[in-house]
């Protein structure tokens, strides 16, 4: 499991003072970046410089509870299924100051190239950060 932590801020919360739905996959977004820091350059060059992205095919939420300005989201990431280019990962959204899940999300997404758009083999180094993650029994490799 991968952990990551991510204030609330005053301009993502809507009329309710909650966080905005859709900022929740912003988050995940936000935690994906942090696991590919460990690669050379980062999830920057990976994009950027070697042309490599990773777009989502698919993704399901389940929302549990609010979070709000103020509040620190923590994002654990489990990796639940590596294929040859997809990768089926689960993030777990917890308010900080009492472990409440907030929300599941259950995303999909392809290495592909971005002048492309064409799916590609997971790279060998974004795979060897990926496994590092892997739930225990999950790891399905095509």
């Amino acid at each position: 499991m991968f952990s990551y932590r991510r204030p609330v801020r005053f301009a993502e919360v809507d009329a309710a003072r909650l966080v905005f739905f859709a900022r929740f996959l912003e988050y995940c977004h936000d935690a994906l970046e942090a696991l590919f820091a460990d690669l050379a350059g980062g999830y920057a060059q990976l994009t950027l410089v070697r042309d490599i992205g990773i777009p989502t095919v698919s993704i399901r939420v389940e929302y549990q509870a609010p979070l709000r300005y103020g509040d620190v989201a923590l994002l654990e990431i489990d990796v639940l299924k590596i294929g040859r280019s997809s990768v089926t990962v689960r993030h777990t959204i917890r308010r900080e100051s009492d472990q409440t899940v907030c929300a599941v999300v259950e995303q999909v997404f392809v290495a592909a190239r971005l002048s492309t758009l064409e799916a590609v083999p997971v790279p060998d180094d974004v795979l060897a950060v990926l496994e590092r993650h892997v739930v225990s029994g999950q790891n399905v490799r095509r």
